[in-house]
């Protein structure tokens, strides 16, 4: 199998045989446009598990690659090269969703087929992610549960000081306001807080994801209300971290019950510390295998069936994983995401031994 690399919609190098090098004819050609690679898993787990999973089912397949560099223009560009190279089929995480439907439009005329990947996109023949408005509900329900742990002897105090009604407060750091995916956690975190004897004391859309922009906003909110934040819910592991530096800036010890989403290695190591309550771990090597096995029942002229329907766009909706201190062990650890060698590293030597990762051996 050919793998292309492309930058910017042109072609670099390829990398491994030619197309049916291995005794099979050429099937086919399907482009993977993933859009951006500060994020770990793209390039770690996305890319590589697609490529091998495509190689392995479909030796006469080319794939195509391309990363946007988070450039919805240059997303479009790769897209067209591809698409004038012969892509049959294009399994597309947006940059953009709005401006990806120009990506939809275009295949369609030529005759390819868009398995929109993560984000959804309208006009699509596919989709394929993670139920986002779950992650949303996971979140907030995980935070309601901790936070009303937590909260009891710390709300009594407030009440009886009658600095308010003893009600605990959250802030909640939502993702960037333009992403489909933000929007839908966010509205799964209201789901979960719905009824809840809880304040919501702000909120935030942060722009691109941004942990620096949630740092910010969460110093500020601390500020602003002193002794009362309980509880944050962040709608990312990045951002999860930025709001506990906040907190710990703020010289609050513990922080706040704070959430997170991605499974993160540095999220994983705070769980263990004890500075973020909880994360949402998505199989992003599952859902590249999902999206490169589609790919090649399409490439062949499948009609591969979902169980659910999103506007109009037949999807495969893959299951979240909540993990907390007590689930490190059987999720991340048996589960081979990391190992405990990447995960008690010096700085959290002891903080594993008391989790039980390390040290069970000693008698």
């Amino acid at each position: 199998m050919a793998v292309g690399v492309l930058v910017g919609g042109c072609t670099t190098s390829g990398v491994g045989g030619s197309a049916g090098s291995e005794g099979g004819a050429h099937e086919g050609t399907i482009g993977l446009l993933l859009p951006e690679a500060q994020t770990a898993r793209y390039e770690a787990s996305d890319r590589p598990t697609f490529v091998s999973v495509v190689d392995r089912r479909c030796p006469g397949c080319t794939v195509l690659y391309a990363n946007a560099g988070q450039d919805a223009a240059a997303q479009l560009q790769q897209a067209e090269s591809m698409l004038a190279q012969g892509a049959d089929v294009l399994v597309l995480d947006a940059v953009d969703t709005v401006a990806a439907v120009g990506i939809v439009v275009q295949a369609k005329r030529l005759g390819a087929q868009v398995i929109a990947y993560d984000r959804f996109v309208d006009g699509a023949d596919y989709y394929v992610s993670y139920d986002y408005e779950f992650i949303g509900f996971l979140l907030g329900s995980a935070l309601v549960g901790a936070v009303k742990e937590r909260v009891g002897e710390r709300a009594e105090a407030r009440a009886d000081d009658g600095s308010d009604d003893g009600r605990p407060g959250v802030l909640l750091v939502h993702g960037s306001a333009t992403e489909p995916n933000a929007l839908a956690i966010a509205a799964g975190t209201r789901r979960a807080l719905e009824g809840e004897d809880i304040d919501v004391l702000a909120e935030h859309y942060t722009p691109d994801w941004s942990p620096d922009k949630a740092t910010e906003w969460t110093e500020a909110m601390l500020t602003r209300y002193p002794g009362q934040v309980d509880g944050i819910l962040a709608a990312n592991d990045g951002m999860a971290g930025g709001a506990i530096a906040a907190a710990k800036a703020a010289g609050l010890d513990p922080v706040p019950v704070t959430t997170g989403q991605d499974g993160e290695l540095a999220a994983v190591q705070r769980i263990i510390a004890g500075d973020q309550y909880m994360t949402v771990y998505k199989a992003t090597d599952q859902q590249a295998q999902t999206a490169a096995e589609l790919a090649v029942r399409v490439l062949r002229g499948e009609d591969p069936r979902a169980s659910v329907v999103i506007k109009g766009v037949p999807t495969m909706l893959l299951a979240p994983r909540a993990v907390a201190a007590a689930d490190v062990q059987h999720v991340i650890v048996d589960g081979r995401v990391y190992s405990t060698e990447q995960i008690c590293v010096p700085a959290y030597e002891a903080a594993c031994e008391r989790a039980g990762l390390i040290g069970q051996e000693e008698s």
